[in-house]
């Protein structure tokens, strides 16, 4: 799993690449704790992002609520055709107001 931070705007983007499920997801929410804690507008790259569980969806939602409940933005962008799939049918892309790309920020 890597991932890397980068700006656009007054968005934190934040890319991650490969898998988020049971064995990486708590290093992903750790990572995007952090981020959310500094950061006032995070976004979350899920461009490289291949394959997402059950467990990732639960970062996803941890990560979103804390953001909330400190005033802050999250949202995801760029989300593949499987991933996107995984969050349309949870609804998570209308909790997180998920993106196609980065230039929608």
């Amino acid at each position: 799993m890597e991932n890397n931070i980068t700006r656009k705007g007054e968005w934190a983007v934040w890319k991650v690449e490969g898998r988020i499920d049971v064995t990486t997801a708590e290093g992903v929410y750790e990572e995007g704790d952090k981020i959310v804690e500094q950061e006032e507008k995070t976004a979350l790259d899920m461009s490289g992002i291949d394959y997402i569980s059950s467990a990732g969806l639960r970062v996803l939602l941890r990560l979103w609520k804390k953001a909330k409940k400190q005033g802050k933005a999250f949202t995801v962008v760029g989300a593949g055709d499987a991933v996107k799939m995984v969050l349309e049918d949870s609804n998570m892309d209308t909790l997180l107001e998920a993106r196609e790309s980065v230039d929608e920020l």
